[in-house]
This record gives structure tokens, sequence and C-alpha cells, in this order.
């Protein structure tokens, strides 16, 4: 599976974005995608994720009640929806996709898209 993440910028704080994430398969439907991100000099934090089954999101506790994800498995698309940004936000967003049922550790996921950046000035 190939995947393609797009939406970054830079914004101010408070201020919102949406991250896309395309794959190339229609197996897309299969998998539980997640969103990580990573900031200069820190290791790759989990995000974000949505089960296949649509109906199990997972967040970690800093982007709760700020951040949504979601998908379209018409258009093999995932999206993360952030609003209310904080500097703390910026980061690298990498985008991928798994198989298994661990979802909120990198090493659990197959598959990674190329990353976006998200920069949030104060």
């Amino acid at each position: 599976v190939q995947l393609q993440a797009s939406g970054g910028g830079l914004v101010q704080a408070g201020g919102s974005l949406r991250l896309s994430c395309a794959a190339s398969e229609d197996s897309f439907g299969d998998y539980t995608m997640g969103w990580f991100r990573q900031a200069p000099g820190k290791d790759r934090e989990f995000v974000a994720a949505i089960h296949w089954n649509f109906i199990n999101t997972y967040y970690t506790d800093s982007v709760k009640d700020r951040f949504t994800i979601s998908r379209d498995n018409a258009k093999n698309t995932v999206y993360l929806r952030m609003n209310d940004l904080k500097p703390e936000d910026t980061a690298v967003y990498y985008c991928a996709a798994t198989s298994k049922t661990s979802y909120s550790t990198a090493l659990g996921y197959s598959y990674w898209g190329q990353g976006t950046q998200v920069t949030v000035s104060s």
C-alpha cells in the first residue's frame, strides 16, 4: 500500500488544518489507519487512529477534543482535522496503515506515507 499525505502548512495558534492521506489500493478498507508526528529531536509519537470498521477511534491525550480522525473508504482516504492548533503541535505528520490490532505503536504499522509538515506559530 502506498500512502500520500498532504495538507500541512503554516498556521497561527488557534487555527485549523485538515490533513489527508490517500492510499493506492482498494484494500485500504481492510486497514486500521493512523497518524503519527515527529518534532525535531523527538521520537515519533502516536496521534490518532481509526479502525477499519469506522467505529473505533483512538487519540493521544494531548489532542483529544481538538483533533478528529475520519476516513472515506470510497476514496481510499483518511483525514485528520486539527482544530485549536498549538505551537507544540508543530511536527512532521505521517499517516500509516496496519492490519494488526495494535494501533498506538509505530512498530505495528507496515506502511507509511512520506510526511507533511505542520508548523504552528505563536
